[in-house]
């Protein structure tokens, strides 16, 4: 009986090494403190859970990541999470351990690949891999917050609408973002919620308001936030500033919607050519074409 190749053993221990990576950047949970204080919050509305059994503390990979992620790395995921509205999936350290996980696994499979096979292409594709794996976990959230952010522009005129109805009826403007956030469902709802617990447990409005517009990076919700700032300092009514905006907001989703109706037209040339035009040709011209070749054939 032949012994097995040293390429498969290898190949055997990578896998064996990259399942309890993978298992501590899946299993991976924030800590105590933090869990504790997202069920305070959460205390009273629904979904909450705060009798639930706390989570254990982060794991090893989870902390081995954070201390070899340089800061700014850490600080752009953080703020990644902020925009893609931070997934209960996907808690910081767990973030972290993934992409530490996947850019090991993918670096000493890379190396497998080039002990058996060497050469200049095979480490350009191995370096390609690992930089993908270890910038994939970024990109998910990037792709994420993107949508996100799409959501909250285009919810945002509706619910300038409702807090407008809302503060001409007589309600406060923290009354109106409460009524909003409560008959909402989508991303701007969870923020607008989020922003009144930031000021029930002791945050300056001002800041609340601007750490708002900050998380989604949304254009046209940081210049209604910015409008409602200045309103606020200078002593302007709040219900003049939100029915401009939300007028304005309007006008800026039907240009929108005009723009993407507009550019319908230049995106579907290219498929035009490159698909459907040269199916007609070879329908209509190549009976003719063979017709041609045989002729000059006899």
């Amino acid at each position: 009986m032949n012994p097995l190749p040293a390429s498969v053993l290898a190949a055997a221990a990578v896998v064996g090494l990259a399942l309890p990576m993978l298992g501590w950047a899946l299993l991976a949970r924030p800590d105590r403190a933090a869990v504790q204080t997202h069920d305070n919050l959460l205390r009273g509305l629904d979904g909450g859970d705060p009798t639930g059994p706390a989570r254990s503390g982060p794991g090893l990979l989870p902390r081995l990541a954070r201390g070899v992620l340089p800061g700014a790395s850490v600080a752009r995921i953080n703020r990644l999470l902020g925009t893609a509205g931070r997934p209960a999936a996907w808690p910081l350290e767990r973030v972290l351990a993934a992409k530490v996980a996947l850019a090991a696994v993918a670096g000493l499979l890379g190396l497998l690949l080039l002990a058996a096979h060497p050469g200049v292409v095979v480490v350009l594709l191995a370096l390609v891999v690992t930089g993908v794996a270890f910038f994939l976990p970024e990109l998910l959230l990037y792709s994420r917050g993107q949508e996100r952010a799409q959501a909250i522009a285009l919810e945002l005129a509706d619910t300038l609408d409702q807090m407008t109805i809302a503060v001409e009826a007589g309600l406060g403007f923290e009354s109106a973002i409460a009524r909003a956030g409560r008959n909402g469902k989508g991303p701007l709802a969870e923020e607008l919620v989020r922003t009144l617990q930031d000021i029930g447990v002791g945050q300056p409005r001002r800041e609340a308001y601007l750490a708002l517009a900050e998380r989604t990076g949304v254009a046209d919700l940081r210049r209604f936030i910015r409008a409602v700032v200045q309103a606020d300092q200078y002593g302007v009514s709040v219900a003049d500033v939100l029915r401009t905006q939300a007028a304005e907001m309007r006008l800026k989703r039907r240009q929108r919607a005009e723009e993407k109706a507009m550019q319908i037209p230049v995106k579907v040339i290219f498929p035009l050519i490159l698909c459907i035009l040269p199916t007609l040709f070879i329908v209509l011209l190549g009976p003719t074409v063979l017709q041609i070749i045989s002729v000059f054939h006899h």
